[in-house]
């Protein structure tokens, strides 16, 4: 017998959402998310459209304003957008593109032949996701302005509010975004759209790029970005904090068919590579064939240099692409007439034409390069024959960290405690600073989901290390063995054995010195744990505050004064600074930094891999004038400090 019981599904329970509305229902679908990159994204979207101008040849200037209210204004020189009545929509153009998802002018007929913004649902998610949208045209010795409000409906129709010299041709849109949408920030990050913009003038030498804070009226912030050189100046501004091996930056162009491709690079000392992709000034995060075709390219034409040199012997086996892009900076840039993406938010080139073609640009430029460079090609080659035996040796120190089985984790150095549970989605590890504070969280943990490794002192800086010296470190080799993912050629994401990995440090220097070293060595070999958020620190608390029989613990100074103000006029209470780790006992460790029903944990991402890699360059590299300088610029001297 069926007991079930059954609710109609009828024609009514299927909605048609009209116009804008599917946007503002599922903003995920055409943002990527709500959240600060989310945000983010709307700039980016009215930004690509004055870019487009320019790869058009009708731009030179774009200027981006954070304004008081914390509105952006976007202004251009271009054309400005048409104005007269679209044929389709019987609408005004401008109330077209800002109203009609997939209108614009990038989907043929001539307006854009290369184009960042390809869906042409860009101007009209913005508007649909503000609380209001003001676009201003002038053309015509005209200035035309339409307002939408409240995601996205029109004022009143498009109107010529005012003259404008004869000449003077541009587009300006001003926004704010709406906080029922971005529910949690919609403060814009300046770093953010500096890094950004900066990036952008980089790609398109000659566009300038000017960008204002106006929030704080007593200290206004301005950058001008121009780059007559381009991607050249990119690769020299992101070896800045290094130390190239060749004096000169290799950049190569070529184009077939409409596409065009620009690629830039410079070998130096570190041991990382550093390449980056885009296409129509759009990052290709995850690479795609444009990539692809210049890393073959690149493995190809040094081992066949290599073999031709006698650099390497007829039975040596060849570089691989790993070898020959140690320390390797590299910019790759097309500009593609259409280009195929993966989604809205573009994260990887799929055009299988394009692999070929950058192949060939690559191959011709940089063949000629080695042969009209003989010193630079040896000292190229030398270097990505020092990286192949490291790798060899690499291999062997990863065999012997090979993980064989949990017994053997166990019992690896007697230092890992696992947890009773084998399901990754519901374990976690905390790396723990000392044997004392190790000992405590062995007895505070819950035993079920919760494993400790102890670290024993302070980890190798892996920034100054080749994966073969990291694989001597007995602590790092502990850490392999302990995660289960393998490391370098060997990595497995999937084998990941927690899916959140703690670490837990003291709340001092030594404390925040080592999490440094665990974040360097995750970010240089793991990665992907970073990138799918399996990253997190413990926030131990600075103070613990009792009041009759309450106990509360505080992360800091804002959140003490904020809890003593919400207690009762002349509530007597006691504050006392916390201890370190290692000094607390087991029950005050797991109720303050463990416990999942009250620990914080602090996510560790990385939202911009290029700052991230300037960062771990600039902090834990070999130079020391570059630390030296950003220790003097952020350091903050305090008097009578209360320790």
């Amino acid at each position: 017998m069926n007991n079930k019981v059954e609710k109609e599904y009828s024609d009514s329970d299927i909605q048609v959402l009209e116009g804008l509305e599917a946007v503002r229902k599922r903003p995920g679908m055409y943002i990527g998310t709500t959240s600060e990159r989310g945000l983010h994204h709307l700039v980016w979207e009215i930004v690509d459209n004055s870019v487009d101008e320019a790869l058009a040849g009708y731009c030179d200037d774009i200027e981006v304003i954070i304004e008081k209210d914390n509105s952006i204004t976007v202004k251009d020189d271009g054309r400005g957008m048409p104005t007269g009545t679209n044929a389709k929509t019987g609408l005004s153009t401008i109330e077209t593109i800002f109203t009609v998802l997939h209108a614009g002018g990038k989907f043929g007929g001539g307006g854009y032949k290369v184009s960042g913004g390809l869906h042409g649902v860009g101007a009209s998610v913005v508007n649909a996701l503000s609380d209001w949208l003001e676009v201003y045209v002038y053309h015509n010795g005209k200035v035309y302005f339409q307002r939408f409000e409240h995601g996205g409906h029109p004022v009143e129709p498009l109107k010529i509010i005012d003259d404008c010299e004869e000449n003077r041709t541009g587009t300006t849109v001003k926004f704010k975004p709406d906080a029922s949408i971005f529910t949690e920030t919609t403060e814009f990050k300046y770093e953010i759209l500096y890094e950004r913009l900066q990036e952008i003038t980089f790609l398109n030498k000659g566009l300038r790029i000017i960008l204002t804070d106006a929030r704080d009226a007593s200290n206004i912030k301005k950058d001008e970005f121009l780059y007559n050189g381009g991607i050249i100046e990119f690769v020299r501004l992101l070896n800045a904090n290094k130390t190239p091996i060749h004096p000169d930056i290799v950049y190569f162009e070529g184009a077939e068919d409409d596409i065009s491709i620009e690629i830039a690079m410079q070998y130096n000392n570190t041991y990382s590579p550093s390449i980056y992709s885009y296409t129509n000034n759009i990052k290709t995060y995850e690479g795609g064939t444009h990539e692809d075709g210049v890393k073959r390219a690149l493995t190809r034409i040094i081992n066949n240099y290599a073999k031709a040199n006698k650099f390497l012997k007829d039975n040596d086996d060849p570089l691989s692409g790993e070898d020959v892009r140690e320390g390797l900076t590299m910019i790759i840039s097309c500009k593609h007439p259409d280009p195929q993406f993966e989604g809205q938010t573009k994260t990887k080139l799929g055009n299988a034409e394009v692999r070929k073609i950058a192949d060939d640009v690559f191959s011709k430029g940089f063949e000629r390069y080695l042969l009209e460079n003989p010193t630079d090609a040896k000292i190229i080659v030398e270097k990505c024959l020092t990286a192949a035996r490291a790798r060899v040796a690499a291999k062997k120190a990863r065999e012997i960290a090979h993980r064989k089985g949990d017994l053997d984790v166990i019992n690896f150095g007697g230092k890992l405690v696992d947890c009773k549970e084998k399901d990754p989605t519901v374990s976690e590890i905390f790396l723990v600073e000392g044997d004392s504070a190790g000992g405590s969280a062995i007895k505070g943990r819950n035993s079920m989901t919760q494993a400790i490794l102890p670290l024993r002192g302070k980890i190798l800086n892996v920034e100054k290390a080749r994966l073969d010296r990291a694989l001597s470190n007995e602590e790092i080799k502990t850490i392999i063995t302990a995660f289960g993912t393998g490391i370098g050629d060997d990595f497995n994401l999937d084998k990941l054995r927690y899916h959140k990995i703690i670490i837990m440090t003291d709340a001092d220097v030594d404390g925040s010195h080592i999490r440094v070293l665990l974040l360097t060595l995750f970010y240089r070999f793991f990665r992907p744990i970073v990138e799918a958020g399996h990253v997190y620190a413990a926030q131990p608390p600075l103070f613990c505050i009792k009041h009759g029989k309450t106990i509360k613990y505080v992360l800091n100074e804002d959140e003490r004064d904020e809890y003593l103000a919400s207690l009762k006029e002349g509530t007597k209470y006691e504050i006392s600074r916390m201890k370190g780790l290692g000094e607390m006992d087991a029950e005050e460790l797991n109720a303050t930094t463990m416990d999942i029903n009250t620990r914080v944990l602090r996510k560790i991402t990385v939202g911009d891999l290029m700052a991230a890699d300037a960062a771990f360059n600039k902090l834990m590299g070999e130079e020391v004038e570059p630390r030296r300088k950003f220790i003097e610029d952020n350091a903050v001297y305090v008097q009578n400090l209360d320790i």
